[in-house]
């Protein structure tokens, strides 16, 4: 039996999985990400997890095809990232040190182009070529599939949609340095900076001046719950990104667009309303784009990364 691995690293804790070539997931667990001195112990601390796994399981480094790493920062084709803020990285070239660390062949990717190429081979995007995924959580993360393969660009920037400008006259500052991104409108932590200016501005009667912390979950609720300041929020947070994911298929003329992410639990509510806008601005060849919720939850990633070896 041959086996691969995904790997999948976040800024708190890494993801690994243990697949067989042909999909099968065997294992997965986790280890903490060590973002000390500039998170200089995170790939010897993965190919040390990864040989330990081999241990257990008495897999001798001939039947491991390799093992796939995705990380949440640009990575151009050739496996080079530059800067991963969250893992206090600068420029670097991931996959000749996973060579080098574990003796195994090794690709890597972005998180979400990795995220997204799980979703086509063993998610919701099964049978799907041309697909488009947006995650709509604490920030707006995107992937992009065109002919079953990840699209990188030039930079290894492609499909980091949340960074779109939507409104040219926002003086507030994105994470990204920029103002107006989408991520400032439609992410978590979006929806909820929208809510709480309208209730400071306004004095529409709303069940979330009763909220002591507020969330983006009791803006959903709320909405869903016929809640009229809550709802207009919501709305917007829609109409914003329906015209956003119009504009990306303009160019890039998916067949399929997911949407993953924490928010994304708020389910057909949110979604509908997403698809409804998204049809009002697509080009009339594209109005009909599929849309599904992710399968794969937080596998998505490990996944993906398992994908990039086979």
């Amino acid at each position: 039996m041959e086996y691969v691995f995904g790997i999948d690293v976040g800024g708190t804790s890494v993801k690994l999985g243990l697949f067989t070539t042909a999909g099968d997931l065997l294992d997965k667990w986790e280890i903490p990400t060590n973002t000390a001195e500039g998170g200089k112990a995170i790939l010897p601390d993965i190919a040390q997890a990864l040989r330990h796994k081999m241990e257990e399981r008495g897999i001798q480094s001939a039947q491991v095809k390799g093992a796939g790493i995705g990380v949440p920062g640009p990575v151009t084709a050739d496996g080079i990232v530059d800067h991963c803020v969250n893992l206090g990285w600068g420029v670097v070239d991931i996959t000749k040190e996973m060579e080098r660390l574990t003796g195994l062949p090794s690709r890597a990717g972005n998180d979400a182009n990795i995220a997204a190429l799980g979703e086509v081979w063993q998610g919701c995007g099964k049978g799907y070529q041309d697909v488009l995924m947006v995650t709509i959580g604490t920030g707006i993360g995107g992937g992009l599939v065109l002919g079953e393969k990840i699209v990188t660009g030039a930079t290894g920037s492609a499909a980091e949609i949340g960074h779109i400008c939507v409104n040219p006259m926002e003086t507030e500052s994105c994470n990204c340095g920029n103002q107006g991104c989408l991520e400032q409108y439609t992410s978590a932590t979006g929806i909820l900076r929208m809510a709480k200016k309208r209730l400071a501005q306004e004095d529409t009667p709303s069940m979330l001046r009763e909220k002591e912390h507020l969330t983006t979950k009791d803006v959903l609720d709320a909405a869903k719950a016929g809640d009229p300041l809550a709802a207009e929020v919501v709305d917007r947070m829609a109409r914003i990104m329906g015209m956003a994911l119009a504009g990306c298929c303009a160019v890039t003329d998916v067949a399929l667009i997911i949407i993953g992410g924490g928010v994304s639990k708020a389910g057909a509510f949110l979604t509908d309303a997403i698809q409804s806008y998204y049809r009002k601005y697509a080009f009339h060849t594209q109005k009909e784009t599929a849309f599904k919720l992710a399968e794969l939850g937080n596998d998505a990633g490990i996944y993906g990364a398992a994908r990039l070896m086979i």
